[in-house]
């Protein structure tokens, strides 16, 4: 057996536990919690060898923020484990039943999906959140982050780890894989035996590999190349503030907009208003023809690769369309799926954008940095699903649930 296979077994033994653990587990969510702010010191030492090292490797400004713990995130970190413990347990809720004509009683339940596993990239932030989720969820989660926050996802997991010593529930329902090799990423994806679903959480390239070459469920979740519309019968003043919150507030994060499109009738109006606000972070505009004839040449000629490219960083794609179906138009063929907002006073295109986009999370004068799961009330989220089957949107504890149908009977045969 195998390092891995001796990781899944593991994790496989805890998930049985972990079923049937009730109340237990919001014990050992609030000793998590806990013994991250106890911790702080050692987690941000840590965590400071991922940054010195990131800097030496080259990392951009935006990748090392993603990176970067403080002790208001690590504060952030204990506060999401106590959200997630504060949420009515899934497990075991009665999600319909009745009683069949021939008197059987049939029930179907909310039940853990077993033992997740979870391959992710540079924020360690994660590495709590995703077992706080997968606990309450009644799941055992193997864990496997970035080589560039190795010190800090490990510190992070054994501190967990130790705060689950002092409770009834298994260390070994959170564990972390240290090898950051891509053997370790290819042994996880074929860890059949053992892990019930596989979801990746990263750019857009860990995803792709992640789909292609796994053979256990995938659950894949979202590349953020999010738009913002424009329309004719727009605020301009909000869309500025809009736009600039959605791209600039951390332009390295999924939900931030790479996109927007403005309605031809008020972009000469719409345009400098809110190239002015972005101007503020010095936000790099790359724009069609008819955008830079407005703006001049500050503007860089958009290439066909812009439309569809997540910047992760100050860099902002712009283009001006004849109509509400054109901006739509342009959604559908580049969007991946995440989150697209409509910044209008017009009540009617509003309704007829939310329901021709095809997106996990629509907005209407809103910006697209609330796509999360805290946000939604949902407490920490596993990931931003952009797939429909089985979870869509920020997935929380009940997007890591299935069902089973629990049958009573008093004798009766077919």
């Amino acid at each position: 057996m195998t390092a891995m296979e001796q990781m899944g077994a593991r994790a496989k033994e805890a998930a049985r536990k972990l079923a049937v653990a009730g109340s237990q587990k919001d014990v050992a969510l609030e000793a998590i919690a806990q013994a991250l702010i106890r911790h702080c010191d050692k987690i941000l030492e840590a965590n400071r060898i991922d940054l010195e090292q990131g800097e030496k490797n080259g990392l951009t400004a935006s990748l090392l923020d993603r990176l970067a713990l403080t002790e208001q995130r690590i504060q952030g970190m204990a506060n999401g484990v106590r959200q997630v413990k504060a949420l009515p347990d899934p497990i075991g809720q009665v999600l319909e039943g009745g009683v069949r004509p021939n008197g059987l009683s049939i029930t179907k339940v909310r039940v853990p999906l077993g033992v997740i596993g979870i391959i992710y990239e540079a924020r360690p932030n994660v590495t709590a959140d995703a077992a706080a989720l997968c606990l309450k969820s009644g799941n055992a989660g193997i864990l496997r982050g970035g080589k560039e926050a190795i010190h800090s996802n490990t510190c992070i997991a054994q501190v967990m780890r130790e705060a689950l010593a002092g409770t009834e529930i298994p260390e070994d329902s959170i564990q972390l894989i240290e090898d950051t090799t891509r053997q370790s990423s290819i042994d996880l994806m074929n860890l059949t035996e053992y892990l019930d679903v596989l979801i990746p959480r990263g750019g857009a390239g860990l995803i792709r590999a992640v789909v292609e070459q796994a053979h256990v469920p995938v659950i894949e979740t979202g590349v953020g190349n999010c738009h913002v519309y424009v329309d004719k019968d727009a605020n301009l003043d909000m869309a500025a503030e809009i736009i600039y919150n959605a791209k600039t507030s951390r332009p390295s994060v999924c939900n931030a907009i790479e996109t927007i499109l403005i309605h031809r009738d008020i972009a000469q109006q719409a345009l400098p208003k809110i190239k002015e606000r972005l101007d503020e972070k010095q936000v790099q505009l790359r724009g069609c023809d008819k955008t830079r004839a407005i703006l001049g040449d500050s503007v860089i000629p958009a290439s066909e690769e812009d439309w569809s490219k997540e910047f992760l960083d100050y860099i902002l794609a712009v283009k001006v369309v004849d109509s509400m179906e054109d901006a739509i138009s342009h959604i559908a063929r580049y969007s991946s799926g995440h989150s697209e907002c409509i910044v209008t006073e017009n009540y009617a295109a509003a309704r007829a954008f939310t329901a021709q986009v095809d997106s996990a999370a629509v907005y209407v004068n809103a910006s697209t940095r609330f796509t999360d799961g805290g946000e939604f009330g949902l407490g920490a989220e596993i990931g931003i699903s952009t797939q429909k089957l089985h979870a869509r949107g920020p997935m929380g504890i009940n997007e890591l649930t299935s069902m089973k149908f629990i049958i009573q009977g008093d004798g009766q045969i077919r």
